[in-house]
Parts: structure tokens; C-alpha cells; sequence
């Protein structure tokens, strides 16, 4: 089993999966993952049972969600800023966030373990199609998020007058939910 289409990064579970595209005239071919390798590194199994399709347009940032789940996100098209947080209070990296840029030149995928929140941002002039894979049904009592604009995290969004939601626009802060690490 070849390991070398999965990637570490430097938040502890989060992991950048990167297989090779065929290409010729008619398009291109990739495998996104495969499970058996997928769980050889994470230690667990990770059995996906919703894959979800989401669309945004440009200037769109939707919010650093952290629902309870194991999750595989692929952005398909456009270009996309991806920043992850580590929300997980006993962890060594807790508020430690990771960026990505990620668009046609080098198309990615990443786990995203539970206890990580993440969000993404529409950096180019084209819509974003972005899909996922999660192992727990959305029931809508998960809604765990965090300010995009929380200054502890200070993330350098790329975009100036973001579009967002109502719900993002009024997510707490992380040392709103985590007190006692911030002390």
C-alpha cells in the first residue's frame, strides 16, 4: 500500500490527500482516496454515509464550522481558501489554524478529523463546487462554529467585504467557548 498519496500537516489528524490525475484529450481521471490506506494512518475506520454538495459564489466565506464528524473535503472547481482550525481542548496544537489555496493547479483533498472546524473562502471570479464526505448524519443540533473574524486566530483572509451568513456573522469566539485555555 503506497502511503505517499496522504500527507500530514501540522495539525495532529489533519491530513492532505493528493492522488495523480490522468489526463489526455478527453479530460482527466483521479481517485480521490482510497479507504484502506486513508485508514492505515488514521488508526480508525472512517465510514462515510452522507456526501453533501455545496455551491458559493464569489467573496463567499462560510464560517469555520466544527460539526462532530470525520469529514473528506474536496473543493471541484474554483479557486478556494480553506482555513482549518484544531478546536480539540486537549490538544497540543488547540487554536492552531492551517491554510490552503487550493484551485485547478493543484486540486486537493483533506480529512478533516472531528474536533477541527473548518471554512473556506471563494478567492476567484468563478463559483466553488466543494464536496464532502462525512461518517454521522446532519440532523441540524450540530452546530458548532466559530467567529470567522475571531482575532485569536488572526487568519489573513484573502478577500476584503466578504459575503456571510447570518448564523457566521454571529458565531462565537473561540476563548467564548473555551475560557479556560485562554487564561
Amino acid at each position: 500500500m503506497d502511503q505517499k498519496f496522504i500527507k500530514t500537516t501540522t495539525i495532529a489528524g489533519l491530513l492532505i490527500l493528493e492522488r495523480p490525475i490522468f489526463s489526455d484529450e478527453r479530460g482527466f481521471f483521479r481517485e480521490l482516496f482510497h479507504k484502506d490506506e486513508l485508514e492505515k494512518i488514521i488508526g480508525f475506520k472512517f465510514d462515510g454515509i452522507q456526501m453533501n454538495h455545496s455551491n458559493s459564489v464569489p467573496r463567499v466565506i462560510r464560517g469555520i464550522h466544527a460539526e462532530k464528524w470525520n469529514k473528506i473535503i474536496y473543493p471541484v472547481s474554483g479557486e478556494v481558501f480553506i482555513a482549518i482550525v484544531d478546536i480539540r481542548p486537549d490538544s497540543p496544537t488547540f487554536a492552531k489554524v492551517e491554510t490552503f489555496n487550493v484551485g485547478d493547479d493543484n486540486r486537493i483533498g483533506l480529512f478533516i478529523p472531528n474536533g477541527l472546524a473548518n471554512s473556506l473562502c471563494v478567492t476567484g471570479e468563478k463559483s466553488v463546487d466543494y464536496i464532502y464526505l462525512v461518517d454521522s448524519y446532519y440532523d441540524g443540533s450540530d452546530t458548532r462554529a466559530i467567529a470567522w473574524d475571531d482575532p485569536d486566530l488572526q487568519i489573513n483572509w484573502p478577500i476584503e467585504n466578504p459575503i456571510i451568513s447570518e448564523r457566521d456573522r454571529n458565531n462565537p469566539n473561540l476563548r467564548d467557548l473555551f475560557p479556560e485555555k485562554f487564561k
